[in-house]
């Protein structure tokens, strides 16, 4: 949106040419971002607590947990705010990867809006049915897929490329799609499993957000993208903002999340944070490096994988709760020291996948 006013005011003031540069906007739009939810969320968490959308705590879990119930959720519907308003004001919005992931991250979040309003504000225990529930992520997620299937401009768009190896290329063909499908819908309930305690799930995500941010740049610049030996991506450049403004409106976020937190982030937040970095993953091709970047992400639903197949297997749990940060509080770890060893895990995999970029 800005973009535009700036090339029309370029014609007369030269200096608004500088608003062409991607790195400028990318800047502008992490602290748009930021500066936005850091002013906003107070107003957010009071009209939360008006509507009385407080956390409900389970019985059977950490007894430390108790002391949290009431507390406002659906902060979500603060990063989804953010982001939007960022990503609109500073992206050019003739891009369709820009209109992609936005869509998808909010209908995501319509999703889990309406999940939480049932279990938190209308007080129904179960929420949106989990079948239902299931069926519209489905559908979002096949829609995604399908749409940056039909859209692709070049091969490299629907290939996967196996990290640390210059020429293992393997074109996927219409496989692109329910791969597209299981790492959004996939990512996006994995974010929403780690986020059980403050803070825990939204520092890793905007970790992996600025590494996408970076792999989105370098994809979209034909000279770095041919210099390093990634997938080239015409117009995936743009999609760096967007990775920038979910950064800074994490950050914002988390001014209010960190423990003990004013406001909890919600599944509105959760899902819709999940879905926009699996989108964002299979428009850069990096699929297999979000799985190394988000490996907290992974190690929390693999948790809760391993704990329900092994009790119905042999009747017998291998964590003492799940998801695992869970099992850690029930060893005897303060809340503070789980949350900050996860973020300095998911600071050494990111780094690990931005390595990537190099070592091949």
């Amino acid at each position: 949106m800005l973009l535009e006013l700036a090339r029309w005011l370029a014609q007369w003031f030269s200096v608004f040419h500088v608003f062409q540069y991607l790195t400028l906007r990318t800047i502008l739009g992490a602290l748009t971002a930021l500066l936005f939810s850091l002013f906003a969320g107070p107003a957010v968490i009071r009209r939360l607590t008006v509507m009385k959308a407080g956390q409900v705590v389970r019985s059977d879990g950490p007894q430390s947990h108790l002391s949290k119930a009431g507390t406002p959720t659906m902060g979500g519907t603060l990063i989804l705010l953010s982001v939007a308003i960022s990503t609109l004001l500073w992206s050019n919005l003739d891009n369709r990867y820009v209109w992609i992931v936005l869509g998808v991250t909010l209908a995501f979040g319509a999703i889990g809006f309406y999940d939480d309003y049932l279990k938190l504000v209308q007080k129904d225990p179960q929420g949106m049915p989990a079948r239902w529930k299931y069926f519209w992520q489905s559908l979002v997620g096949l829609t995604a897929a399908g749409v940056l299937y039909v859209s692709a401009v070049v091969p490299a768009e629907t290939a996967l490329f196996v990290p640390l190896f210059k020429h293992v290329v393997l074109p996927l063909g219409l496989a692109y799609i329910p791969l597209a499908y299981l790492l959004i819908v996939g990512f996006s309930n994995a974010v929403n499993l780690t986020d059980g305690l403050d803070g825990l799930a939204i520092m890793p995500a905007v970790l992996v957000a600025v590494a996408l941010g970076v792999f989105a740049y370098l994809s979209g610049n034909a000279v770095f993208s041919n210099y390093l030996d990634i997938p080239s991506i015409p117009g995936a450049g743009e999609i760096a903002i967007f990775c920038a403004a979910l950064a800074g409106a994490g950050l914002g976020f988390l001014w209010f999340n960190t423990y003990p937190a004013q406001v909890f982030m919600g599944d509105v937040g959760a899902l819709a944070i999940g879905a926009a970095l699996g989108t964002i993953a299979m428009i850069v091709r990096q699929e297999i490096v979000l799985l190394v970047m988000g490996g907290v992400f992974v190690m929390e639903t693999a948790s809760v994988i391993i704990q329900v197949a092994s009790f119905k297997l042999t009747g017998r749990r291998v964590f003492r709760m799940a998801p695992i940060h869970h099992h850690f509080e029930l060893k005897g770890w303060p809340e503070p020291r789980v949350i900050v060893r996860f973020w300095i895990i998911s600071v050494v995999l990111a780094l690990i996948g931005l390595a990537t970029l190099k070592v091949r």
